[in-house]
């Protein structure tokens, strides 16, 4: 009998352990505050000039600068351990390398 009371006891002690937990996450809907909440959602167009100079200077080149920019690629020129080198990345999301 006393094992059958140990198993009802906590049996219980989880049940009400448990109703806590569910409580917060159903609260939890809404996580956007302040005025970027009213704003629409933009997603990224292309690859923008200060990330090409970011990826070309991630990938050894220094002194970079954006060069030119065409709807498909922006050129970024500098220097690197044997001289002046262009890098190409394609104007798309995530700014992919083309040319070195």
């Amino acid at each position: 009998m006393s094992h059958f009371v140990a198993k009802i006891s906590f049996a219980a002690l989880i049940a009400l352990a448990s109703i806590p937990l569910t409580a917060p996450t159903a609260s939890a809907s809404d996580w956007r505050h302040g005025p970027a909440a009213n704003a629409p959602y933009r997603p990224v167009q292309g690859c923008s000039p200060v990330q090409a100079v970011q990826k070309a200077r991630w990938t050894g080149l220094r002194a970079a600068r954006v060069t030119n920019v065409t709807p498909r690629r922006i050129v970024v020129s500098g220097r690197n351990y044997r001289g002046w080198d262009q890098i190409a990345f394609a104007n798309v999301r995530g700014c992919p390398l083309i040319r070195r």
